[in-house]
């Protein structure tokens, strides 16, 4: 009789670890298909007009293009007021200006890479003197990073700029949120989507939700460590990853992402 029910509890317990087995399986599935589904989404062309169009509030909505080189804002054929590459880098490049009417600059320019705070602060620390400002010509890129160099950028009382033909997309607007002073041209671009976090395929479900939900938070409290409305993030939050929503000037004004708006 015992070795009868020894023999049931070996089945019942067999059967229970086939079932968790499949469930971790399906899981896993499930992970797959919403993991394909959110780089179809960021592979899928958008309908929306290319961010060289301009802007007016209920029409901010534009193409997300991480790669396109060159990047124009407002008029076609609209240029920075100083000469920047002519392509996207993969990660931040970084040079040192003296512009007349500016002082001396350092210009951030390409995507926001793993170890680009780093590569800025070495970058700081090399100069024979501190910068008057930091403009940032950037289509985005890793979120931790942008909020990195963010703090340096404050810690190191900095202000920040957008000039004319300039984008700060993505993660970028962060960086612009450190500066002390945030000066944004109208004739550049300032834009916030939904951020895609790349979450292990071993991740539960609901871990993955409860560390997209802690970087939401990490975001939103530092934003309001610079001063900025958190609110701002509600356009971002709106916008999937293959749209931008391009701030106007009442908005940038108004969440304090901007001190000052120019032409």
């Amino acid at each position: 009789m015992q070795s009868f029910i020894e023999k049931g509890r070996s089945l019942t317990i067999g059967r229970g670890l086939k079932f968790i087995l499949l469930l971790q399986v399906v899981i896993a599935g499930l992970l797959i298909l919403t993991d394909v589904g959110a780089r179809w989404s960021l592979d899928r062309p958008s309908d929306e007009p290319e961010i060289t169009q301009p802007v007016s509030p209920g029409d901010q909505v534009r193409r997300y293009n991480p790669k396109r080189p060159n990047p124009q804002f407002s008029e076609p054929g609209s240029r920075p007021d100083i000469d920047v590459p002519s392509d996207l880098p993969p990660r931040l490049n970084f040079s040192l200006r003296d512009e007349p009417d500016i002082g001396s600059l350092v210009i951030m320019h390409g995507e926001i890479a793993k170890g680009d705070a780093k590569r800025a602060y070495a970058f700081f620390e090399s100069l024979d003197a501190p910068p008057d400002s930091i403009a940032i010509n950037s289509p985005g890129g890793i979120v931790d990073e942008a909020l990195e160099l963010g703090r340096l950028v404050r810690n190191r009382s900095f202000n920040t700029l957008i000039l004319p033909g300039m984008v700060c997309l993505s993660s970028c607007p962060y960086v612009i949120a450190g500066g002390v002073e945030r000066r944004v041209s109208l004739a550049g671009a300032v834009g916030l989507h939904q951020h895609y976090y790349e979450a292990p395929g071993y991740m539960p479900v609901f871990f993955a939700v409860e560390d997209i939900q802690f970087s939401q938070g990490e975001t939103m409290g530092y934003l309001i460590e610079m001063g900025i409305d958190p609110g701002v993030m509600v356009h971002g939050l709106k916008t999937p990853p293959n749209d931008i929503y391009v701030l106007v000037e009442s908005e940038l004004l108004e969440s304090r992402m901007a001190t000052e708006v120019t032409e």
